[in-house]
Parts: C-alpha cells; structure tokens; sequence
C-alpha cells in the first residue's frame, strides 16, 4: 500500500508568511498581529491606538471576522485604510489571507499595519502571518487563569494588554497572580493593564509601539 506524503498545512503556511515579511521588510512596514479572544475590547484599543498614533504614523488595518464588516467599519471612521476578510468559519487567519488582501493596500504609504485576527485564544497564535510581532490582548473579565489554560498564545507574543482595568473593582481578577503565571511562560513579555474605554494605560503602550515602529523604518 503506498502512503500518500501530504505537505503540512504550517509548512506551506510558512513559505507563504516568509514571502509576506520580504515584502514587508522592503516596503519599511511594520506589522504587528493583535490577537484574543471575542469581547476582549481589541477593536477598541485599536481605535484608541489610532487615535494616538495617527499624526506620528501612517496606519493601515486588515479586520478579521468569520463574518461582518462592523469592525473594519468602526476602523474606517477613524481615517485609516481598512481591509476586511471574512474567514466563513475559519477560526483564524493564514499568511494566504494576509497576501491575497495587499494589493488593496499601498505599502509605500504606511509605517504600520495592524492586522487584527479572528477572535480566538488558541488558532491565532499557531500561524505566521509575517507579522513582526503578535501582541494579545486579555480583559479582566476572562479572569486570570487563562495563560495557564492557553499558554501558546501568552508563549508567543511579545506584549500583553490586559484590557478592561476599569472593571477590576467588580471582579476577582488577581493581577499579580496572572503576571505570575505569564512570566512563567515568557519572562520577556511587555505587559500593559490599560482601558481603551477610560483612554487609561495607552500613551504607554503607544509609545512602546512608536519606539518599534521608528526602528525598523531606520534599517
């Protein structure tokens, strides 16, 4: 009997995301992949992110959602370029996604490019995008258990909003015992307890960004 020898799905998305970053590296963008799961508030830090950053960097978005356009919708009243994919039940999105959108973005305009992924904790974090970092974001009323129950996503990225911080007062989310457990997975992550709502933490987390941004556009 012959055994039929099929690529893997993460091979063939590798070479894809590696093209991705080429290009992405000779255009001077800096992408970053945002990642959580549904309701965490990332669609609004990313407002609050443009609202920031718009007169200091020239921002482009790609939305992620099974369906809708609500989000790419809420984006592009904020002036920026906005690209919606619908993944139709795909609970994550692939650098085959990702490369399929670009020719509806201009490269050579933007320093940033911020791709918000599908909500999810656990698909998200498995594929490259060519993303030069992914960043998640975790609200305190997911509770503070969560790096123990899906340590991948909190392993992989390189910086942590934990959003929602207005709501503290009216949970039992521990914050020391979550950075606890996610140094514990990853020592380097940057951690940032901010509230898009309250506009609360953010400069902080922008300018972290800004510093990013601005070096690789000086490479």
């Amino acid at each position: 009997m012959q055994i039929k020898l099929v690529s893997s799905i993460l091979g063939v998305n590798d070479t894809l995301a590696a093209a991705n970053r080429e290009l992405f590296r000779e255009k001077g963008v800096f992408v970053l992949n945002l990642m959580s799961s549904p309701g965490s508030g990332k669609t609004t830090i990313l407002e609050r992110t443009i609202e920031h950053l718009q007169h200091q960097l020239n921002i482009g978005v790609i939305e992620g959602d099974i369906c809708t356009a609500r989000d790419a919708e809420r984006i592009a009243q904020k002036g920026v370029p906005v690209v919606q994919i619908n993944t139709s039940g795909a609970c994550h999105l692939d650098a085959n996604m990702i490369a399929s959108c670009l020719e509806d973005l201009n490269l050579d305009e933007l320093d940033l490019l911020v791709v918000e992924n599908v909500g999810n904790l656990v698909c998200p974090a498995e594929f490259d995008i060519g993303e030069d970092m992914k960043v998640m974001v975790l609200s305190v009323t997911e509770g503070n258990d969560k790096p123990c129950k899906y340590p991948l996503m909190f392993r992989e990225s390189r910086a942590l909003l934990v959003n929602k911080i207005d709501l503290l007062p009216y949970t039992n989310f521990d914050m020391d015992a979550l950075e606890q457990d996610v140094r514990g997975i990853n020592s380097a992550i940057q951690i940032f307890p901010v509230s898009a709502l309250k506009d609360e933490g953010v400069e902080a987390w922008c300018q972290w960004l800004t510093q990013l941004v601005r070096r690789k556009r000086e490479k």
